[in-house]
């Protein structure tokens, strides 16, 4: 090996979708990573954080036998790099005398040439590690790399104050290379890249934040890496919700490393980046756990047109089923409507009546309910029975049920347990009433890059301009018991993203009593968000793993 001081380095930033568990499947993309990038002529290839395992992992690194798989796959790589091609930086589960850790291998000459482990384990949010892993028992220090020092902090080691970074600047590092699994919220690539401009103030160092992509389970990684110069300047931007291999060339440049050709994408916008969000996590979450095809009520309504849009674009309109379900106080301008977004999207429309269930279930209770009123009891059972009729067809011919709940209707409890909350995956629950208006005027205007339906409008206009309603009753509208949809969101975001006081948000010019009645609503319904299907996180704080509130609860602010 030439241990002369270069200068130019080529990495290679593999941006990619590795799959929990699937460790031969990631070991092959690894695999081909590297060899398209000994085409490219580069000498490392950066992966992201705990590539050969899929994150985040969670509790299988507590298995021994998935842990000795992931280690098997780390000697196999390192003996690959015998071969004079490209080194390799990859995360790996590893288990040592510490402890199981969240770590990094650098690989090259055929073994394995340093090891690091993550320091500052998160446990926030999205995040439990702490509960898995244990910190690297010492600050690291730069890896020799083919003569170039290169620091390897591991995502929050990058985003934390634990002095990682400031470690490696003082004991020697030249450019940080910086494996990440952090997943998508609105406006977070803004967020990541004054992370890093941070840090290169304080360190002097040029940055490359390398960032997975890929939809795993409620999380979406949206990739978008990028590299900041020691002069705070963007060196390089791959783009968002795609897979890449790019390759990036790196000259010194006195006492620093410039990157003098490397490609700068362009980041979308809010509406095209929440969609393609969506668009990616359910469309890993079907294809990663072996679904064929979906299927999804179409009610006439925006939620279930949105969510069947984002269906097609997906997984293609072939696997695309949707099923009008109508009773009674169906109107016939909601037929209509479900029948023109279904043509407009090219997937197949069934429609299946529930007169007869509905009845049915009605006259079993009739003489148990003889002398109450007809009121939610009633109208909730044409929901389970659409519910119900939709996990038959699941069950029937192997279609995973898309839910199509929106975060304002989830947050207040409108919505039936055993009933539209039936299902297995919801691209829109962290979506709120209002951005889902807004995500269907987008796509209507736009197809989002790598979605596969049509170009025009998918979602007629009747259904983003007439007034929202479940239909369950004789003109029913959403807004009979609710505050107007652009109030009503404003409170919840207050009160789930922010966690504002009652005070507060009247300060803001909200009535009090509305105020009180909403917060009633979100607490009183996280029994039913426990029990529902998973989805994408779209904003800050969604349900489920960002925000977790007991069931069982007496606490109201009553300032």
């Amino acid at each position: 090996m030439n241990n002369a001081v270069p200068d130019i380095i080529r990495i290679a930033i593999a941006q990619l979708n590795p799959t929990v568990g699937d460790i031969a499947g990631n070991l092959a993309k690894i695999r081909e990573a590297r060899a398209l990038a000994a085409r490219q002529k580069a000498d490392l290839v950066l992966f992201t954080e705990l590539f050969i395992a899929g994150y985040p992992p969670e509790d299988l690194v507590l298995k021994p036998a998935f842990l000795s798989a992931c280690e098997a796959a780390v000697q196999e790589l390192a003996r690959d790099t015998a071969d004079g091609g490209p080194g390799i930086v990859i995360g790996t589960p590893l288990k040592r005398e510490s402890g199981v850790h969240n770590s990094v291998v650098v690989l090259d000459d055929g073994k394995v040439v340093a090891e690091r482990y993550k320091v500052d384990l998160p446990n926030y949010g999205e995040f439990d590690e702490k509960r898995v892993f244990r910190a690297g028992p010492s600050l690291p220090g730069p890896v020799n790399f083919r003569g170039v020092r290169i620091g390897i902090p591991i995502c929050e080691d990058l985003w934390g104050h634990v002095g990682v970074c400031e470690t490696l600047a003082e004991s020697g590092a030249e450019i940080l290379l910086v494996p990440n699994g952090s997943p998508y919220y609105r406006g977070k690539v803004e967020v990541r890249q004054q992370i890093v401009i941070r840090q290169v103030i304080e360190n002097g160092l040029p940055i490359i934040y390398a960032n997975m992509i890929g939809g795993q389970d409620e999380l979406v990684f949206d990739g978008a890496s990028f590299a900041i110069h020691s002069d705070k300047s963007l060196a390089f931007q791959l783009s968002q919700f795609e897979e890449a291999v790019a390759l990036t060339t790196w000259r010194r440049n006195g006492e620093t490393w410039l990157c003098e050709d490397a490609p700068m994408a362009v980041i979308p916008e809010n509406e095209e980046a929440d969609y393609s969000a969506c668009m990616l996590g359910l469309r890993d979450y079907v294809n990663k756990n072996g679904f064929n095809n979906v299927v999804l009520g179409l009610s006439g309504g925006l939620d279930s047109a949105l969510c069947a849009a984002i269906a097609v674009d997906a997984l293609g309109r072939e696997r695309v089923r949707t099923v009008m379900m109508p009773y009674r106080y169906t109107t016939g301008e909601s037929l209509a409507d479900a029948e023109a977004c279904a043509r407009a999207l090219g997937c197949r429309y069934d429609i299946v009546p529930i007169s007869q269930p509905v009845e049915g279930f009605l006259d079993a209770l009739g003489q148990m309910f003889s002398g109450t009123e007809a009121g939610i009891t009633e109208e909730n059972l044409q929901s389970r029975a659409r519910g119900t009729l939709l996990m038959a067809i699941s069950n029937k011919f192997g279609s995973m049920v898309v839910t199509t709940g929106n975060k304002s209707e989830m947050s207040v409890g409108y919505a039936t347990l055993y009933g539209d909350m039936n299902g297995g995956f919801n691209p829109i629950k962290d979506v709120y009433k209002m951005q889902a208006y807004a995500l269907s005027r987008w796509r209507n205007g736009h197809v989002p890059r790598g979605g596969l339906g049509p170009s025009g409008e998918v979602i007629p206009a009747n259904i983003i301009n007439k007034a929202p309603s479940a239909e369950l009753r004789e003109n029913q509208s959403d807004q009979d018991s609710l505050p107007p949809y652009p109030v009503l969101d404003e409170i919840l975001e207050c009160l789930i993203e922010n966690e504002m006081g009652v005070d507060e948000i009247v300060a803001l010019g909200h009535d009090r009593e509305t105020v009180h009645k909403v917060e009633h609503l979100l607490y009183v319904a996280e029994y039913k968000r426990r029990q529902g299907a998973p989805g994408v996180k779209i904003t800050r704080k969604n349900f489920g793993r960002d925000r977790r509130y007991p069931i069982t609860n007496k606490f109201r602010d009553r300032t």
